[in-house]
């Protein structure tokens, strides 16, 4: 006799990702509103959360991007702090999680882990952070340290920045809060929050100053996709960020990370899997295609669609015609790209072969610069009716393609909404998504288990 836990079909995690100005948003419809105020994070946060997301998520711009020495005015990728933002929304919201990305290259694990472990306090245990590393020399002139790693290096500081982190979290344990208002104690031991920490990368000792809070630590994100990024989640993160948007890439990509854990100790359900997933929804299938393409060619003008294609050539192509074929010069290889801050330029890993790929495809299909462009860039994980949306999401959660998906709008504030309205009730009906919160925490939300201090932290 089957039980009811093996009748229960697994469920579909939701997430929302607040974008910043770029060119997977069309902040330029006039439906679309400001991407700093706050009521357009606060209108944000409260469609998640009436949809029953587990958490939202911030990502994180610390320089404003360029190509060509200019700032490219529709790939600012500009964002407000962090923290300042995810504390705002800890006020208007009671169950959502909230998720910041912050980079272990060019901060401090004392700042950092003050930082997240007061948001998870004010938030009553809410609060994930997405560790980062930063690869290019361009970002870290903002910062007056540099903070430029090399490769070999900058995972190296990550694991050992994480490491402090939790040291510095374990140095206070559940019970070291007595506040005895009769005998006038405060604390169980006089040792509370001290630590002492050498590394590579640090030689830190004192006194934690915030106890421990409702999660014992925030749930952890990565978002590497390169073998020392995979290696680092499955080492350490409670979820991964994905950017594998098919079935049978998602499925290679969750084989793959799933299959590491088993090395550092660690069963399948402890590390989540979530892409991010753009969406467009209509009434029917048709109409979601036709409004998918306008989206598309929204994303994609003709100045985007150059821009695009200097980051494979690597070269200067304002005079190129984005009506025209694609420029009969070669790319030029090499680790100098006249697109500062992308991370995206390094996927090629021979731009000449991408290029002649992109040649066969415009010949084949006769397409313009343009139109190649809007063909081989991102384009909606998801189109079509609200139905039609909700049976793929299934799918691709039963066919272990991922646990559930982080959604990218392309019109900020309001384009959670219809997702929120029309999808998330036959995720609901299906069994699949949950009808109310049955917790208070993200790692309850995410179905992961409680963590305890480490054995002599």
């Amino acid at each position: 006799m089957s039980t009811p836990e093996k009748n229960r079909r697994r469920q579909v995690h939701l997430a929302a990702h607040f974008p910043g100005v770029n060119n997977t948003t069309v902040w330029s419809d006039p439906a679309a509103g400001s991407h700093i105020d706050i009521e357009s994070f606060v209108h944000f946060a409260r469609t998640a959360e009436r949809a029953k997301f587990d958490f939202l998520f911030l990502a994180e711009g610390l320089r404003l991007r360029e190509q060509n020495d200019q700032i490219y005015d529709l790939d600012v990728v500009g964002r407000p702090d962090t923290f300042t933002v995810l504390a705002a929304l800890a006020e208007v919201t009671s169950h959502l999680g909230l998720t910041g990305t912050i980079n272990s290259t060019f901060n401090e694990p004392v700042e950092v882990a003050r930082q997240f472990a007061s948001l998870d306090h004010l938030t009553a245990g809410r609060a994930a952070w997405n560790v980062v590393t930063s690869w290019d020399e361009f970002t870290g002139q903002n910062f007056r340290r540099g903070g430029y790693l090399a490769k070999d290096a900058r995972y190296t500081r990550a694991r050992e920045f994480l490491d402090a982190a939790q040291r510095l979290w374990d140095s206070w344990d559940d019970t070291d809060i007595v506040a005895d208002k009769a005998t006038g104690r405060f604390l169980r031991r006089p040792d509370a929050g001290a630590f002492s920490y050498a590394s590579s990368q640090f030689d830190i000792t004192g006194r934690f100053s915030v106890p421990r809070s409702p999660q014992g630590r925030p749930v952890i994100f990565q978002a590497g996709d390169s073998e020392e990024g995979r290696d680092f989640a499955a080492e350490t993160a409670d979820a991964i960020f994905s950017r594998h948007g098919t079935l049978d890439a998602g499925q290679q990509f969750y084989a793959d990370v799933k299959g590491r854990l088993a090395r550092f100790g660690r069963e399948p359900d402890e590390l989540l899997i979530l892409p991010a997933t753009t969406f467009v929804i209509g009434d029917t299938d048709a109409d979601a295609a036709d409004l998918a393409h306008e989206v598309r060619l929204a994303q994609v003008s003709g100045q985007t669609a150059i821009k695009f294609l200097e980051q494979l050539w690597n070269r200067d192509l304002s005079d190129h015609d984005p009506d025209g074929p694609l420029p009969a010069v070669d790319p030029i290889p090499g680790e100098n790209t006249v697109a500062k801050g992308r991370a995206s330029v390094r996927i090629h890993r021979d731009p000449r072969d991408v290029a002649a790929e992109w040649r066969q495809l415009a010949e084949a299909k006769k397409l313009t610069t343009r139109e190649l462009i809007v063909e081989v860039t991102g384009r909606q994980s998801f189109i079509g009716s609200a139905e039609t949306v909700a049976d793929n999401m299934i799918e691709f959660v039963e066919a272990d393609a991922c646990d559930g998906f982080i959604l990218v709008p392309h019109i900020t504030p309001g384009g959670l909404d219809r997702f929120a309205d029309e999808v998330v009730p036959l995720l609901q009906e299906r069994g699949v998504h949950r009808a109310d919160y049955t917790g208070t925490t993200l790692r309850h939300h995410l179905g992961l288990a409680d963590v305890r201090p480490r054995v002599g932290a």
